[in-house]
């Protein structure tokens, strides 16, 4: 049940996403339904191939849903014009860095791209919210680096920066942790965690590290072959949801510990 201050950022109504071709249409997943809060840490996760990049896609209007709604901010996201989707939706997706060049300011000042004039000046107030986003991630002392200089986890928090300056009401990651160590992995993931309570901005991110999900997130969605659940970590452990997300033959999920174990 909801409480009097939740608000719902991000709906899907019987959502089907997939492939269009000329032939016939190729269900990737249907009947999705779920509503995103404003301020929580939402993990998508599901076995390699199950989908989880498609429904990504399709909740940030890179790819066509098959049928259903995707409603952001309680309007359809058909009817939502790109600069308006900027300005409600930032991504972080885990495609290489073409402009390594730039520096880590100037790299995190496209983040205020949707709201600049047509010759793209910043105003007072752009640069006071680029230099938050820098402090709020912890790199302002890395601002006149080039972004090629920068380690992995470091040029994942600029990519993070810059989302929080474009300072939408949610933002959407594509696996943030690819190509970091363990320490890292959990160093981002806790980092989102906090944005969301410090900035009250909805966080939703796809990813394979499903043990830290369950322990930071507040609403986890797992995609199954057979279904889409969305629900508390804790209630979709006691569900059994997480059981039946790999073949047992080789790792198995301990509902007391959290996690998942290989079999001995």
């Amino acid at each position: 049940m909801k409480t009097a201050n939740q608000h719902t950022i991000l709906k899907t109504e019987k959502l089907s996403i997939g492939y269009n071709t000329k032939k016939e249409a190729t269900v990737i997943a249907q009947n999705i339904n779920f509503e995103l809060q404003k301020g929580q840490l939402i993990g998508l996760v599901g076995a390699n191939g199950i989908g989880k990049s498609t429904l990504l896609r399709t909740l940030i209007k890179v790819q066509p849903a098959l049928s259903g709604k995707v409603l952001l901010n309680n309007k359809s996201l058909e009817s939502i014009s790109p600069i308006e989707l900027a300005t409600q939706l930032s991504i972080v997706l885990t495609e290489a860095l073409t402009s390594k060049n730039l520096s880590v300011l100037e790299l995190v000042a496209l983040g205020r791209q949707p709201y600049t004039n047509w010759i793209g000046n910043l105003s007072h107030t752009d640069i006071d919210i680029i230099n938050a986003a820098l402090e709020q991630i912890n790199i302002a002392d890395l601002k006149y680096k080039k972004c090629y200089e920068l380690s992995d986890g470091q040029l994942q928090k600029v990519m993070i920066a810059r989302a929080l300056a474009q300072d939408t009401d949610i933002i959407v990651l594509d696996e943030p942790t690819t190509h970091l160590d363990m320490y890292h992995k959990a160093y981002i993931l806790k980092l989102l965690q906090k944005l969301t309570k410090d900035t009250g901005k909805t966080i939703l991110f796809s990813s394979h590290e499903i043990d830290l999900a369950i322990q930071l997130c507040d609403h986890m969605i797992v995609m199954t072959h057979d279904n889409i659940f969305y629900d508390q970590p804790c209630n979709l452990i006691s569900q059994g949801v997480f059981e039946s997300l790999f073949p047992d033959d080789l790792i198995t999920f301990d509902n007391t510990s959290g996690g998942f174990k290989v079999k001995k």
